[in-house]
């Protein structure tokens, strides 16, 4: 049985002929006769029986329509539960993001976000690879992802909202000579130590790359994945590194200089579900995402020591 059976012998109980009933419910009265056969199968009394030329519920079909009274009020209720959750403006969205999106992203989310009345968000660092960025949105309702350009793009079971599109530069040390250069050649990079991330994650395709160019084979000679950290080993003339342009945090001994000849530069999106735009607050975060590239980008020649 159904909902929709159930109704229909609730209105069969009141009306008492089935055409009463298909035009109280603007359907066929074949259509009615349809889903009684239907809801009397799966019942061993009979629910109905005839008196005249009307219909009328046997002692059986009189108590099923009681319980159906019951069963629409619950689902009423029900109903209305996920109408408030959908529409409230104040409820918890979970956001997941990269290390370096999150430095950057967050305190202005948690800012823009304070006080009343607005969505309450809960932080989860994910370092991952590529591949494995769509997976997280099980579990979060928005997922801070990056993509180099050259990429395979994110697959359709996701939507994806580009937040920015970021530069990737050569980060060195202050006192380095190459650092009285403007912009950098891969001819330039190619003899010196560099470090880099682990294998699989994104960064490597344009580390290859500038060996490519340069017909050489870089010397790799430490592998991190966290930017702050590589930030320091930098600035301690432990090698070059790319680091993003507006969402690495500036720091006093580490320069960026551009890339010319590769392709060095990222997307930062957000991923999600499509239903997870049917509520209020998540839709509130992804605007205050917006926001905050927004501020990121005007801020970021001031970020990267550029001008």
């Amino acid at each position: 049985m159904d909902e929709r059976q159930l109704r229909i012998l609730r209105e069969l109980g009141e009306l008492g002929s089935v055409t009463a009933v298909a035009e109280a419910l603007h359907v066929t009265p074949s259509a009615i006769s349809q889903q009684l056969r239907l809801l009397q199968r799966s019942i061993p009394v009979p629910l109905t029986e005839r008196t005249g030329r009307r219909v009328s519920l046997t002692d059986a079909g009189q108590a099923l329509a009681a319980a159906a009274i019951e069963v629409e009020s619950a689902l009423a209720w029900a109903r209305r539960a996920v109408t408030d959750f959908v529409e409230q403006p104040d409820g918890e969205v979970t956001v997941a993001a990269f290390h370096s999106a999150a430095s950057v992203f967050w305190p202005l989310l948690l800012r823009g976000l304070a006080g009343q009345g607005h969505p309450r968000v809960a932080l989860a660092d994910e370092d991952v690879t590529q591949h494995r960025f769509p997976a997280l949105t099980r579990d979060h309702d928005l997922v801070l992802a990056h993509r180099l350009d050259h990429a395979p793009p994110w697959p359709r079971t996701v939507i994806a909202t580009t937040l920015l599109h970021e530069p990737l530069d050569v980060a060195l040390p202050q006192a380095h000579p190459l650092a009285r250069k403007p912009r950098l050649s891969p001819e330039d990079v190619a003899d010196e130590p560099w470090i880099t991330v682990h294998e699989g994650y994104p960064l490597m395709a344009i580390i290859e790359a500038i060996g490519s160019i340069a017909n050489r084979r870089l010397d790799i000679v430490h592998r991190i994945n966290e930017i702050t950290v590589t930030a320091e080993v930098v600035a301690a003339g432990g090698g070059l590194a790319l680091m993003p342009r507006w969402t690495t945090r500036p720091h006093p001994g580490v320069v960026l200089r551009p890339l010319d000849g590769v392709r060095a530069s990222r997307h930062i999106d957000v991923l999600h579900r499509p239903e997870r735009m049917a509520r209020k607050a998540v839709q509130t975060v992804l605007a205050e995402l917006r926001r905050a590239a927004a501020v990121i980008q005007d801020q970021g020649p001031a970020r990267s020591g550029r001008t």
